[in-house]
């Protein structure tokens, strides 16, 4: 079986919006994950950046489920004794509304040079309002759960 390599000329990259108003964290970060890789292209490469430009907009009205608002944790070391500082999530979402997307995307990409280059492809936003109209972004709706 042969590798693939894509010319980045020949593939055709797009913007796409994601509104996170009343939408679950884990979700948004999973479709916006997909879309930074490029996994919704035939031409997917693992080794290789194909995807997307993904810009999230209203990132402070992102929710979560259960009691995870009061409970689920982020965590930062400054390297010191004794200066494990911990935040909810619902501080750090009034502190830092941009944050908890972010968060959850990094940790769905590579661990690697890959991983850090397609975080760049990634915008996000506290209110409704973005500077990439330029790019004329498309909207992108994020399925609905499927129940079984």
């Amino acid at each position: 079986m042969k590798t693939i390599f894509v010319k980045p000329t020949d593939t055709e990259r797009k913007w796409y919006v994601i509104d996170a108003a009343d939408q679950r964290l884990g979700r948004v970060a999973v479709e916006a994950a997909r879309l930074l890789r490029g996994k919704h292209k035939p031409e997917f490469a693992p080794h290789q950046e194909i995807g997307d430009y993904v810009v999230i907009v209203n990132a402070d009205k992102v929710t979560v489920t259960g009691r995870k608002a009061t409970q689920k944790m982020y965590y930062r070391h400054s390297g010191y004794l004794g200066s494990l500082r911990s935040e909810s999530f619902q501080k750090m979402l009034k502190r830092r509304p941009e944050y908890p997307l972010e968060h959850a995307v990094r940790g769905m990409l590579p661990k690697n040079r890959l991983g850090r280059k397609l975080f760049t492809n990634l915008k996000v936003y506290a209110g409704a309002e973005h500077p990439h109209t330029a790019q004329q972004p498309e909207v992108y709706t994020i399925p609905p759960v499927k129940e079984s």
